[in-house]
């Protein structure tokens, strides 16, 4: 009999063991972005939103129990596209997929089945740009205190994403900054291609980022910091009253914070030489090469 119990008290033991690494081995890994190429198991979780956190790109749930995973619980789990954080209320009931590796959490396929507050409208019906769309002729202020407006590249391939200068998320606008110099870097190496081209970075953050802040971060992803003439790539922002209008046609969502931080989407944009949409990249999975590839044809097209 002593033995029996010895062996039962062990088996116990083992078992608080296994859950509780379990538990901890779930939060661990909410907190790290999912690794490449690593082994991905997916798990079905239903639960409701209990708070949001932008600088974190997380949301806490409330969920029920996953079988095969975890039991029922509250915690904070970290989104694989944090772009969804602005479509999550507390309250929302959601579905979703958890994928797991062996390090890495994160919330995937987020589906609101049951909303706080049924009569959610947004505040702004965004536009998607289409190929074919007609651009409008926006006005900005560059880095160089220089007003301009995109009708003025007519002519040449206008390549535009949107960024501000205080992001905290390297995936966001530092990860659109670090393309634009590989394009940028990738057409000076060709001279007629050069020419018939040019980058623009957007900020939607007129408060902070003025032509001076502008123009020390333009210069500082050219790699030519204070010796950067900007005659390629330009930085520039709209006024105030314009910037709702050419979020909205540019499909970018934009939510200031309490933190001074701003929740937002991705949106970049190659424009022709006929002022008209070539091709849309929403979110941050476009590759510099790929855009190189419809440059040239967008301008082979229009030759």
């Amino acid at each position: 009999m002593k033995r029996y119990a010895i062996l039962i008290v062990c088996l116990a033991v083992l078992l608080v063991t296994v859950y509780i690494l379990g538990c901890r081995r779930g939060q661990q890994a909410a907190t790290s972005p999912a690794s490449s190429g690593a082994t991905i198991k997916t798990y079905k979780l239903r639960g409701k939103v209990i708070s949001t956190d932008a600088a974190k790109s997380e949301v806490t749930l409330d969920h029920e129990a996953i079988p095969g995973f975890m039991s029922a619980m509250t915690m904070p789990y970290k989104l694989k596209d944090p772009t969804v954080l602005s479509e999550l209320h507390p309250g929302d009931t959601v579905t979703a997929d958890i994928l797991v590796t062996d390090q890495d959490v994160l919330l995937d396929h987020i589906v609101i089945v049951g909303q706080a507050k049924p009569d959610y409208k947004p505040a702004i019906f965004y536009h998607v740009p289409k190929p074919g769309d007609a651009v409008p002729d926006f006005k900005l202020l560059n880095q160089s205190n220089q007003h301009i407006h995109l009708a003025q590249y007519q002519g040449q391939a206008l390549l535009i994403t949107f960024i501000y200068t205080r992001c905290p998320l390297a995936d966001f606008c530092p990860r659109m900054s670090q393309n634009f110099a590989k394009i940028d870097k990738a057409l000076a190496a060709d001279g007629p291609l050069y020419a018939k081209t040019h980058l623009l970075s957007v900020s939607f953050d007129p408060d902070y980022d003025t032509p001076q802040v502008l123009r020390s971060y333009g210069g500082a992803y050219t790699g030519k910091y204070t010796n950067e003439t900007f005659n390629h790539w330009d930085f520039a922002v709209p006024a105030k009253s314009e910037l709702p209008e050419i979020a909205k046609f540019f499909d970018v969502g934009v939510t200031p914070e309490i933190n001074k931080s701003i929740t937002h989407s991705l949106s970049t944009v190659l424009i022709g030489p006929d002022g008209k949409v070539v091709q849309w990249y929403p979110g941050n999975e476009w590759k510099p090469e790929d855009v190189m590839k419809d440059v040239r044809q967008s301008l082979q097209a229009h030759t």
